[in-house]
């Protein structure tokens, strides 16, 4: 049920009483999620995210990293309506990434102290499963110490579809081949209202859900997200958070599951969204910033909250620090899809770490699964 988004929707607890059962960790159903977002100032908001923040990750400290995103390939059957990226297979630039070209990006990495690289589709239909697992050793057996972030659930979808083997067959298989942890990839909105107009060949909101709670089984750590700004109610953001919650609250006990949570606003350039359908982004900044204090206040039990600088930019990547976010990203020496849509923000390892200062926090690298890389400055 998609519900009310309103500006006078009532509940029946004040704002305040919601901030209370907030600072103390009690989880926040839809319904006082919406309330919260549709009624509370901007500025309490992100104080009480901010605070939940320093219950999560005491002292003024935000993390930031060094990885590089490449496309394992560029064709992909699902022509998602927010993508202006994929290729057909015919398309005169499609392309799959060779060995040689995954060397050459590797090297450049490693030069600028980076140990990691975020693999992504497209879902391309003449890829298996032993293309992948092929791969991935072939770059860990050039690289040992090379961590592979990888696919996301619509791929793993796909493959176990393609295979005829079941969820959990399909990581295993990828986690022995290299495999090191799984990003949040394809979640967009977790409502199948949204997903069949957005995305209605990728994998509904219950298969993107079930693949990680595959990985979580598997103690294969994972991340999650949010694509908004579109065609979503503020009734689906909420659902979505809540969807998440429910998630993290089943993995198993010690399992990693979702380290952390990173959203980010819909690019519209060149996409069939804009160009077909008439949908532009919604993004401004006071709602970017409202969605990660919410994100901090109902995500009780994911510990970490990313800002997407990448598509927000400096400014507003700084003041998501003061909004409950506690991580800035990666300086993401390579970036294709989202910057295909208008996204043209670059940040060096200098400029991300100017980010976090000028905010009047301490920069702290750390790798994917958001542990300190650099001994704590003395």
């Amino acid at each position: 049920m998609i519900l009310s988004d309103s500006k006078h929707y009532l509940y029946r607890m004040t704002t305040d009483q919601l901030y209370d059962k907030a600072l103390k960790l009690v989880p926040l159903d839809t319904k006082e999620g919406i309330s919260l977002y549709m009624n509370a100032p901007l500025d309490e908001l992100m104080f009480v995210a901010g605070m939940i923040r320093e219950i999560h990750n005491p002292g003024r400290k935000a993390g930031w990293m060094i990885d590089r995103n490449v496309n394992i390939t560029n064709i992909c059957f699902s022509q998602c309506a927010f993508c202006n990226f994929c290729r057909t297979k015919n398309s005169p630039d499609a392309y799959i990434t060779t060995l040689e070209q995954y060397k050459s990006k590797i090297d450049e990495l490693f030069s600028l102290g980076g140990d990691q690289l975020l693999l992504q589709g497209g879902m391309n239909p003449d890829l298996g499963l032993e293309f992948y697992c092929m791969l991935f050793r072939n770059l860990k057996e050039m690289y040992p110490t090379l961590k592979l972030h990888a696919l996301g659930p619509p791929e793993i979808t796909f493959l176990a579809k393609k295979e005829k083997l079941t969820i959990s067959d399909i990581l295993t298989r990828l986690m022995d081949a290299g495999l090191d942890s799984l990003p949040g990839a394809g979640a967009e909105i977790l409502s199948d209202r949204v997903r069949k107009i957005v995305s209605p060949v990728k994998s509904s909101s219950r298969e993107w859900l079930e693949v990680m709670r595959v990985a979580h089984k598997l103690n294969l750590p994972t991340s999650a997200t949010m694509m908004y700004g579109h065609i979503e109610t503020v009734g689906e953001r909420i659902e979505h958070l809540v969807k998440l919650r429910e998630l993290q609250q089943e993995k198993p006990e010690g399992s990693y599951g979702f380290i952390t949570f990173i959203p980010w606003p819909f690019q519209d350039e060149g996409t069939k969204l804009r160009e077909k359908m008439g949908i532009k982004s919604t993004y401004n900044p006071p709602d970017y910033l409202r969605l990660i204090a919410i994100s901090r206040i109902m995500l009780t039990n994911i510990k970490n909250i990313q800002a997407s600088v990448l598509t927000v930019g400096k400014d507003v990547g700084m003041l998501s620090l003061h909004a409950g976010a506690n991580d800035v990203g990666s300086i993401m020496i390579e970036e294709n899809v989202v910057s295909a849509a208008g996204s043209d923000n670059h940040f060096s390892t200098d400029d991300l770490r100017g980010i976090i200062k000028e905010a009047g926090f301490e920069p702290r690298r750390r790798d994917q699964k958001y542990e300190d890389v650099d001994p704590p400055t003395p």
